[in-house]
């Protein structure tokens, strides 16, 4: 059934792509496997899928150690404390969900004891729910700028998560606030070098988020069922 699903995304990518004239290679597909086990896991990978992302570094650190033979890609998408980035730091893929100059600089101080350049993506409350973390869209570029001067931290691109509603306007004017502050950031004099990722959508939004120029989307229910279930 997973691998089903994981087909039916990719061919409803396609589609929205090839309607708006997108490449559907432009998309990468982030399969949400919070709250589902090694064995959900194991079926997406046999399908093709490569890229996990997870909420809690608790339980990403236990499925990576758990699958550290698989050639899988992992995403942390939730919140990122500081005292939880050396737990991760030596092997994530891509870091979702900075939203501060203190815990880019705490990545930045990990990263250079081992050696490496992390990934991350800033995440921006696109929406400013208050239940929502992330940073105000009024203030970003400045923390785009600092980020991206960091030796060891690699600025990707933007994340954002759409509001929740079923209202597919204010879903759109979250996007397109996303791409806005991507394109502005990417065309002024602000970064290193350019970002190349937007990532965006979930399940109910996915569509609206690539027509809006996502290049990443997380999916979760879609491709293992509702969480309830569990």
């Amino acid at each position: 059934m997973i691998a089903e699903n994981i087909k039916n995304i990719r061919e409803n990518v396609a589609r929205t792509c090839f309607r708006i004239g997108r490449d559907p290679q432009s998309v990468e597909l982030v399969a949400v496997s919070k709250t589902f086990g090694i064995d959900n896991i194991a079926e997406a990978l046999s399908a093709g899928q490569l890229d996990f992302g997870e909420n809690y570094v608790q339980e990403l650190v236990a499925k990576r150690n758990a699958l550290a033979e698989k050639p899988i890609r992992w995403h942390l998408i939730g919140h990122l404390q500081s005292n939880k980035v050396k737990y991760i730091v030596e092997w994530i893929h891509l870091i979702h969900s900075v939203d501060s100059e203190s815990i880019a600089q705490e990545i930045q101080k990990r990263a250079a004891n081992c050696n490496r350049i992390v990934d991350v993506l800033v995440e921006i409350n696109t929406s400013e729910e208050a239940t929502k973390f992330g940073v105000k869209p009024s203030v970003v570029m400045d923390l785009l700028k600092r980020i991206s001067n960091l030796p060891n931290v690699r600025l990707k691109g933007l994340m954002t998560i759409g509001p929740f509603t079923e209202d597919k306007d204010q879903s759109r004017k979250a996007f397109k606030t996303l791409k806005e502050i991507f394109d502005q950031a990417n065309a002024g004099n602000v970064l290193r070098e350019p970002m190349t990722i937007l990532s965006m959508g979930m399940t109910h939004d996915y569509d609206i988020a690539i027509e809006e120029g996502a290049t990443m989307i997380r999916i979760g229910t879609a491709i293992f069922g509702s969480r309830t279930q569990q």
